[in-house]
């Protein structure tokens, strides 16, 4: 099995973006927006929604306030197509004004992984666009997104 770990410094309070992660029905509004066109929870599953009507469902495995750490599956509609997926973001303090996400994936087969880390390494930055413009006062972090999918 494949894992693909990325790192990357985000320049927001650590709170700040554990709360846009947190918020797992606001990934069309605070996390990737433009890239996600909306997003719809139906128990504990979530539906991502891109621009081009490709949808994905993911299982959400745990939200831990305490760790800042979230974890979640792809059960339907990955890209690249996968036979096994989980994921989880964690948010560690670099200091109370900065932080580190960081992305852990594990997946099947093997063979997609570099595929797979191209689009975590690009959602990462887009990611971190987003977050850093909202914790901006009067920043839109709208003009943070980049239409696709990850």
């Amino acid at each position: 099995m494949a894992t693909i770990r990325h790192e990357i410094a985000i320049d927001a309070p650590p709170q700040h973006i554990w709360d846009v992660l947190r918020d797992i029905g606001a990934v069309h509004e605070r996390l990737l927006p433009g890239r996600v066109a909306d997003t719809t929870l139906d128990g504990e599953h979530r539906i991502l929604t891109f621009p081009d009507g490709h949808r994905i469902r993911e299982r959400i495995v745990s939200v831990d306030d305490d760790l800042r750490r979230l974890a979640y599956s792809v059960i339907e509609g990955a890209r690249p197509a996968l036979t096994h997926h989980h994921a989880s973001f964690e948010v560690r303090e670099t200091d109370s004004r900065t932080g580190r996400l960081i992305w852990t994936t594990d997946l099947l087969p093997d063979e997609r992984a570099s595929e797979v880390r191209i689009r975590i390494e690009y959602g990462a930055a887009e990611m971190k666009r987003a977050i850093e413009a909202a914790a901006v006062p009067g920043a839109s972090p709208g003009a943070a997104g980049v239409s696709g999918t990850v």
